[in-house]
């Protein structure tokens, strides 16, 4: 089963954030996804622990961190790359908003099939997976990224047509 013309079977799921960024990746089948990498993104001394901050210039760390997701979908085969939106609880753009839109616009530019897909509370989603699995905090804080994207992915996967 194809998911874009030309290209893998796989998706790549992505959790945007300003520190680090989460990757899923979709089995050939397109039916589950699993988690695949954290991504540290800070820019050189901008790092504050436990809180990102806005890029200096968001065009240019949309499009550097675009390079990379390229490079990673297409080592993994995927026909389509899926970005979390996170779009404020009332359903508003925020700051994290646009910077997801302007990396979904770098990614299309690199020749990627772009989805992005709702993900309020993913993040609350899968800091709850990971502490009913037992994980202690540090571990819990270096898998949160990743089973965000996992959670990102799987929804638009399920959410797919047969």
């Amino acid at each position: 089963m194809e998911v874009a013309s030309g290209r893998g079977p796989r998706a790549l799921g992505v959790d945007l954030g300003t520190v680090r960024v989460g990757l899923a990746i979709s089995d050939p089948t397109g039916l589950v996804a699993t988690p695949l990498d954290t991504l540290e993104v800070a820019e050189q001394g901008k790092r504050r622990p436990g809180q990102g901050q806005a890029p200096a210039d968001p065009d240019a760390w949309a499009r550097e961190l675009a390079v990379r997701l390229a490079g990673i979908a297409r080592e993994h085969d995927c026909g389509a790359v899926v970005i979390g939106l996170p779009l404020a609880l009332s359903g508003r753009d925020t700051t994290s908003t646009t910077l997801a839109r302007r990396v979904a616009e770098a990614l299309r530019a690199e020749g990627l099939t772009v989805e992005l897909w709702d993900e309020r509370l993913s993040s609350a989603e899968a800091e709850r997976v990971l502490l009913d699995a037992g994980r202690r905090r540090a571990a819990r804080r270096a898998a949160r990224d990743r089973m965000a994207a996992t959670i990102i992915l799987q929804g638009w996967l399920d959410a797919r047509p047969r």
